[in-house]
């Protein structure tokens, strides 16, 4: 009896560390668990996602989230993210990023810009720790008012939803996750001739083992694309354009409210690569790299090799830091 008691105590003891050891850190450069934050605590974080390469030129754009995170309850995480963009690029008025024209139009470009906002909340359904597996949502509203490939003055709305998913293994040192993200984005750009609405699919599959005490290793692999077919007011009535100024042959997406339908996948990009997570009682960094596998699109887009370089780049890589008080 006494050693069924000690045992239990145990195992009670390692869940407990384990919930304290997961709770809002981010094990990965994109993927993230099922963790909400404990009642009545706060976490700063800040991230910084470096893009680089367009196989033409050259092309750097760092994409900086500070964000504050607050639990309401343990279940229920509410957060606020600045979103701060740095670009650098010259891959000329003919390079692989058409819209790359943010200074003179001739795809040179070297600014850091307040991109925007996003406010949300994430909310835990069952835990991994108690659970069979870890299931959360996240609902969240996001703002643009520069445009993340270029840094261009956009209006953009979006709605997004998240599901999480996590599933651990060999007493929580082994820790697996999928996410898969919607996004809904209204977007107007050339004052008010461009209007996109545009459907963001963004999945994560990744996996992490602790190998020492505080340190994490793990792998992501990572899908990104999107539905859509501009509508741009310039081009109406113009070859191979409507009298909307949608491109012929092509589906649109809407999100109106008696036209909704998903549009041509324009792009889309795989990604995958190693990730490294250091954690302390009350702060952690994460680090990590992913090369971009494969990709394409429509016509429109850009693809060599088997990759796509308009919307997407060669390598991501990044680190985040958070601190809990």
């Amino acid at each position: 009896m006494k050693n069924t008691i000690a045992k239990l105590a145990i195992a009670s003891a390692f869940t407990l560390s384990a919930l304290n050891a997961f709770a809002g850190e981010n094990l990965w450069l994109y993927a993230k668990g099922t963790d909400t934050r404990p009642k009545g605590s706060f976490e700063f974080k800040i991230a910084d996602t470096i893009r680089e390469d367009k196989n033409v030129g050259d092309y750097t754009f760092h994409d900086i989230r500070p964000e504050l995170e607050y639990g309401i309850t343990d279940k229920l995480t509410v957060f606020v993210e600045a979103v701060i963009y740095d670009h650098d690029y010259n891959v000329g008025p003919d390079g692989p990023c058409p819209t790359c024209d943010a200074g003179d139009g001739t795809g040179v470009f070297n600014d850091t810009q307040f991109g925007g906002y996003d406010v949300g909340l994430k909310y835990n359904v069952l835990s991994p720790y108690k659970d069979a597996f870890g299931f959360s949502y996240s609902l969240a509203y996001e703002r643009r008012d520069r445009y993340r490939l270029d840094g261009s003055d956009i209006d953009q709305d979006s709605f997004s939803g998240t599901i999480f998913l996590q599933k651990n293994f060999l007493d929580n040192t082994l820790t697996t996750v999928f996410n898969i993200k919607a996004e809904a984005e209204r977007r107007k750009s050339d004052g008010g001739n461009v209007i996109e609405d545009e459907l963001s699919i963004d999945a994560s599959i990744a996996i992490s083992y602790r190998f020492a005490p505080k340190w994490f290793v793990g792998l992501e692999l990572r899908h990104q694309s999107d539905y859509l077919n501009p509508e741009d007011r310039n081009a109406a009535g113009t070859e191979g354009f409507d009298e909307n100024g949608f491109e012929e042959g092509f589906q649109r997406t809407s999100f109106d409210l008696f036209d909704t339908r998903i549009g041509t996948r324009h792009q889309y990009g795989n990604y995958f690569g190693p990730t490294i997570h250091f954690a302390q009682k009350k702060w952690w960094v994460t680090g990590g790299a992913l090369w971009q596998i494969s990709g394409g699109g429509s016509v429109n887009a850009f693809v060599q090799n088997g990759r796509n370089f308009d919307e997407h780049e060669k390598i991501h890589y990044g680190f985040s830091f958070g601190y809990e008080f």
